[in-house]
């Protein structure tokens, strides 16, 4: 697979989320109506080919989590649409969005409290399954079985309980869970996070080879810049609930435009020990998604603010070549 674009990819986007909204109502008073709301995403837009990996990066709190769950509906939008196979996913009833749940998947950040400690791994694989009444219980567990080596486990593991096996294996049977229902779409939620980084090698190939050999498109979600440049085709980097920067891969990791994408890689180590990078410092704290500033959301901790970024909200416009971004100094506003 090409690094800048998936494979035979169409352009014809396979994921489309237009004006993506999800508030959570802060609740007070007597009969505890919603006083204020939390934008936990606000306003987001962008695309998906068939077959590549979107990598989602930002700082914890910004937005990036509650983004991956709205587009699956584990929780419900605000507002805005999500089109996958031409369908906008926001507007399905239960039965329709049952049915669609079998192309969407997602594999959780923590693999351990994602599983039934009280239930052997082969049966959770199997509820989707079961659930979905896919083939006979014959069928099923021959289904469960094939998941289990596409990840490089055995048969002999399908009775076994989670605590039975290492964090590595746990996220593995994860993975096999969100497979075994032959998904097209899988958003990866921090899935490496909680591993040791010799594991997280290992699980990040598997997912690389999973998706050249099962044509799978991902949402990649993570803080760790040097895992999604691992894997990822494009990156969008997210700032208190907006996207504030999207292009290539290459083009991003060589040529930040906005100041909070340069922040985050100037903080990524390098491996020789005699090797300095200028860090970027960034002032002050992330402000609350309760009340965001006016205006660019980042101008308050930005060293390069104007006057215009306290008072008019960049949109992401093109910067050429794919290159998206919200910042007025990047697009050579005065």
């Amino acid at each position: 697979m090409n690094e800048n674009a998936p494979a035979n990819a169409s352009q014809t986007p396979f994921v489309s989320v237009k004006h993506l909204k999800k508030y959570f109502p802060v609740q007070g008073g007597m009969f505890q109506k919603a006083k204020d709301y939390v934008k936990a995403v606000d306003d987001v837009s962008f695309d998906i080919l068939r077959g590549e990996t979107l990598g989602l990066v930002g700082e914890s709190g910004c937005g990036k989590t509650t983004l991956g769950r709205a587009i699956l509906r584990l929780i419900e939008p605000s507002a805005g649409s999500i089109c996958f196979k031409n369908r906008d996913v926001a507007r399905l009833d239960r039965a329709q969005m049952k049915e669609m749940r079998r192309c969407m998947q997602i594999v959780f950040q923590d693999p351990y409290s994602s599983l039934d400690p009280r239930v052997v791994i082969g049966d959770s694989i199997q509820r989707g399954l079961d659930v979905h009444h896919i083939g006979n219980p014959q069928e099923r567990k021959q289904m469960v079985i094939d998941a289990l080596h596409k990840v490089g486990l055995q048969e002999y593991h399908l009775h076994r309980y989670p605590y039975e096996f290492s964090g590595g294996q746990r996220q593995r049977i994860v993975i096999a869970r969100a497979l075994v229902l032959q998904p097209e779409f899988i958003i990866c939620d921090e899935p490496v996070s909680a591993l040791d980084v010799s594991i997280q090698s290992q699980v990040l190939n598997l997912l690389k080879t999973l998706q050249q050999e099962l044509n799978l498109t991902y949402l990649f979600i993570s803080h760790n810049l040097s895992v999604v440049e691992h894997i990822s085709n494009r990156v969008a980097v997210m700032y208190l609930g907006k996207i504030v920067e999207m292009a290539s891969k290459k083009e991003l990791f060589n040529n930040p435009l906005h100041p909070y994408t340069a922040a985050l890689l100037s903080a990524i180590p390098i491996a020789d020990p005699k090797a300095r990078r200028k860090r970027i410092i960034l002032a002050g704290d992330v402000p609350s998604p309760l009340n965001p500033p006016s205006g660019c959301r980042f101008h308050p901790r930005c060293p390069l603010a104007m006057e215009i970024c306290s008072r008019d909200e960049p949109e992401l416009s093109t910067a050429g070549d794919g290159h998206r971004v919200a910042c007025w100094v990047a697009t050579g506003q005065k």
